[in-house]
């Protein structure tokens, strides 16, 4: 295997050459970049909204907003069709889903359903309207009451419809913010995905989504005062309307419509002569016509532009408006006229759009993330490469070299598909530099191996690759799974983790097995050494012989000792659920001038009553956390508790970051979780039986299952939040501790083939002290990845990594002591396992 033909050679550094050329363009800048010639490439590595700021809004059509709609329409409709027809009614009403009407004259039932044919006819659906859908049933429930009732086929072609306009519209709304490649599209069956990054005024973006900007001209009702209205019975045809001011003006308003803004062709804000910013606007032909006849037949009255029911100005008719050209005046800013005339033409959003979940970063916290996690990066990666040498000598500078080129594909490719890079996703970068390694200890350490059984330098080595490989991708696979089902079922940053996670599992198989052998060959045609180096410092010695399974009864006791204690302290303390499980709030704030006040703060948001509050130091002296629970009131009452703390605290802080997560995707996140990591064991379990035998699966799954459990005891000790990102701590370490369980049951079964006479208690622990270098020194370079993770990432991420490093202490424990021992209680046989050419009928001697 240490041979390598020229195209294989040329094929092997052409890939790393690529991975230098397509990495290199993020260490210059954006002037640098554009003055290569364009056949180099440019592109460099897209961040996550996390690292440059921005924001991530997810909006939710409301059903029953939308039937709500589609009944007043229907009964705009029957109203006008049969006043048209001069057919006489009364008790026009809607519920539920149905919209009836009684017809005075009963000799006029079927005239009356001959007018309202039309509502009947079927509407074109499907992919280019191939199919159709009818939208309403007539019925007669009692003479002369006619009831139109919507059907679920309907509502879902109009369900369907809305958000396909809403995504249309919500495009145009931020295209108008002049943003830098935002992202809008269609998440599920009735969510919309905004992501803007670099977005240097979330708020604004909040505002503009945030409307419906259904905008209409009608009639004031000047028939009775407002104000009987309000405290009597407003006429039958008409509503009662309030301005937008402070304090609010009513208005009894007309219930038809003169145009719509759908008849809007342009909207642009000006200053009129006197500075006062106003939007002035443009009807089609269709919607000139139709303001100009109302105008004229309404001179001296007053009608109102009402823009989401709220009347923006109410003037008179002076004269027919002939030319569809207007004026809207209000108290308007000079941003928020731009703003309502940037809503006008991007146009009206069919339903309501409610915001269910929101996560922005100011782009300076983005800055800050950067800086920490470069430094994180940089130190960890030091560390593994300083302890790599310290322990193999010359194989570690070889296994080195394979660990920047490993990080050098990871970021090329990340740039090259324009993959997200998160604040996770540089944890997962670190996270693999640390685990990168394993492969190469795995071969080291098989080399080794053979190397005492007395076979030349150059067999050793054949021999160490060749009997590594499958363990190599055995314990890589299970990894996989679990990044993979992180991706397919987390969101946001979560997925950044699981993509680079992925990448540098695929990116250390691919150095381990071709570079790291390339290096290795041209090392031995170029120097001939006839003995492995050695490394400076021997953690583990040769041939231990440890009796490991002598204590398992001691490891079974404290493992349920440990297991119970969970069970009981979750069900009496319970987790401590972030708001991604419980929905809520978390604003990360920072004082604009002098230290943070925690008691002044909090102080301040107990009295705009918004329940429980908690206010904590985070970071710096300037820097706060505020976490406000979930309000109990759907999802606006969550927008509306952040509103409230900034009117409250805003003028003293920044608000760094905010994170609103509503009771629906909550609901749903905490469900996720739960499904991946079940789906996690059960690949994994699954994998392990087909790679192994049920007893492999079984012993696995048990001992990952025995982590899941401590790694939630670790979660309800520490108090810290449980979250997304606590799904993909527990995920990463099933995948470490599947590994690390997988590299022992491999050689348990290698040795079961070739000692079939010796006992299985005996076989284990001499495949626990024939791996135990390897599961140390694999350990060791992960921990010092991920504590200089949790010593320089930042307050963001530390929790996270305080995380791994006890699931990767406690997964190394559960290897040795939980996974090993569950063997001897289910017995595999060594005549399942076939290994001709290694079978020894002999014996061992006994390690305890």
């Amino acid at each position: 295997m240490l041979y390598f033909s020229r195209w294989k050679t040329i094929s092997i550094w052409a890939i790393v050459i690529l991975g230098l050329l397509f990495a290199a363009p993020n260490l210059f800048s954006k002037a640098t970049l554009d003055a290569l010639p364009d056949w180099l490439p440019k592109r460099a590595m897209t961040l996550g909204l996390d690292l440059q700021g921005g924001s991530h809004i997810l909006l939710a059509l409301d059903r029953k907003d939308l039937i709500n709609e589609r009944l007043a329409v229907t009964r705009d409709d029957i109203r006008t069709k049969l006043r048209d027809a001069k057919i006489g009614y009364t008790g026009l009403t809607g519920a539920d889903k149905s919209v009836q009407v009684s017809i005075r004259e009963a000799n006029e039932v079927d005239k009356a359903k001959a007018a309202l044919d039309s509502l009947l006819q079927p509407v074109s659906s499907g992919m280019f309207g191939t199919g159709s859908t009818q939208e309403l049933t007539q019925d007669e429930p009692q003479p002369g009451v006619l009831r139109y009732t919507l059907t679920d086929g309907g509502i879902d072609y109009r369900a369907e419809a809305a958000l396909a306009q809403s995504v249309d519209v919500a495009t145009r709304r931020v295209n108008e913010l002049g943003t830098n490649a935002p992202i809008v599209e269609q998440q599920g069956a009735n969510r919309i995905l905004v992501q803007v990054p670099g977005l240097q005024d979330p708020q604004r973006l909040k505002e503009i989504l945030g409307q419906t900007a259904k905008l209409t001209f009608q009639m004031v009702d000047q028939t009775m005062p407002v104000q009987d209205a309000i405290s009597g019975q407003p006429p039958a045809n008409s509503t009662v309307m309030y301005s937008p001011d402070d304090p609010p003006a009513a208005y009894l308003i007309e219930d038809r419509i003169m145009v719509s803004g759908e008849s809007l062709i342009d909207a642009q804000a000006i200053s009129r002569s006197d500075g006062e910013p106003v939007v002035s606007f443009q009807l089609n032909p269709e919607g000139t016509a139709r303001f100009g006849e109302a105008t004229q037949q309404n001179v001296g009255r007053l009608f109102a532009v009402v823009l989401d029911n709220q009347v923006i100005s109410a003037p008179q008719i002076r004269e027919p408006i002939l030319g569809g050209v207007g004026q809207i005046a209000g108290n308007f800013s000079a941003e928020s006229a731009a703003d309502l005339a940037a809503l006008l033409r991007a146009g009206a959003f069919p339903a309501p759009l409610t915001i269910v979940e929101e996560r922005t970063v100011a782009p300076n916290l983005g800055t800050d993330s950067i800086k920490a996690g470069a430094t994180a990066a940089l130190i960890g990666g030091l560390l593994v490469l300083v302890f790599m040498v310290v322990a193999y000598g010359g194989l570690g500078v070889i296994a080195n070299l394979a660990l920047i080129a490993n990080v050098v594909l990871i970021i090329a490719i990340l740039s090259l598909f324009g993959l997200a890079l998160t604040i996770p996703g540089i944890a997962g970068i670190i996270l693999t530099m640390g685990m990168a390694v394993d492969s190469n200890v795995l071969i080291y350490e098989r080399v080794k191996d053979e190397r005492r059984q007395g076979k030349s330098l150059v067999q050793s080595l054949d021999a160490g690759f060749s009997r590594a490989m499958a363990t190599v991708i055995d314990a890589n696979v299970t990894t996989l799974i679990a990044a993979a089902i992180l991706f397919y079922l987390g969101s946001g940053a979560v997925r950044g983790f699981a993509i680079t996670l992925a990448v540098g599992i695929i990116t250390t198989v691919f150095t381990a097995f071709t570079f790291t052998r390339w290096m290795i060959s041209f090392w031995l045609r170029r120097t001939r050494p006839t003995e492995i180096p050695r490394g400076i410092v021997k953690f583990v010695p040769d041939d231990t012989r440890i009796p490991f399974m002598k204590m398992r009864k001691y490891a079974f006791a404290l493992s349920a000792i440990l297991s119970i204690g969970t069970a009981v302290l979750f069900v009496t303390r319970d987790l401590n659920y972030g708001v991604d499980f419980l929905g809520g709030s978390v604003i990360e704030m920072r004082a604009k001038t002098g230290s943070a006040d925690a008691a002044d703060v909090r102080d301040r948001l107990g009295e705009v009553n918004l329940g429980e509050v908690q206010v904590q130091g985070f970071g710096s002296p300037r820097d706060l956390l505020v976490k406000i629970a979930a309000q109990g009131g759907g999802d606006n009452a969550e927008q509306s508790a952040v509103e409230k703390a900034r009117l409250a605290v805003g003028e003293d802080y920044d608000f760094r970051r905010v994170e609103v997560v509503g009771p629906n995707v909550s609901n749903e996140l905490a469900k996720a979780g739960a499904l991946a990591v079940l789906a996690a064991l059960a690949a994994m379990l699954i994998y392990i039986w087909v790679r192994f035998k049920w007893q492999f699966g079984l012993g696995a799954v048990i001992s990952t299952v025995h982590d899941v459990i401590a790694m939630i005891g670790f979660y309800v000790i520490t108090g810290i939040d449980f979250n997304l990102a606590s799904i993909a701590a527990i995920l990463t370490i099933i995948g470490y501790s599947i590994n690390d369980t997988v590299v022992v049951y491999d050689r348990v079964r290698e040795n079961l083939a070739k000692f079939r006479t010796m006992s299985i208690r005996d076989v284990v622990d001499l495949s626990l002290n024939q791996t135990l270098s390897r599961t140390i020194l694999t350990g060791a370079t992960t921990l010092l990845a991920l504590i200089a993770l949790y010593l320089f990432g930042g307050e963001i991420i530390s929790s996270f990594a305080l995380a791994l490093i006890f699931g990767v202490v406690f997964g190394t424990y559960s290897s040795i002591f939980v996974a090993g021992p569950l063997l001897i209680l289910f017995k595999p046989r060594p005549d399942t396992f076939d290994n001709d050419t290694n079978v020894v009928r002999t014996a061992q001697p006994s390690n305890s």
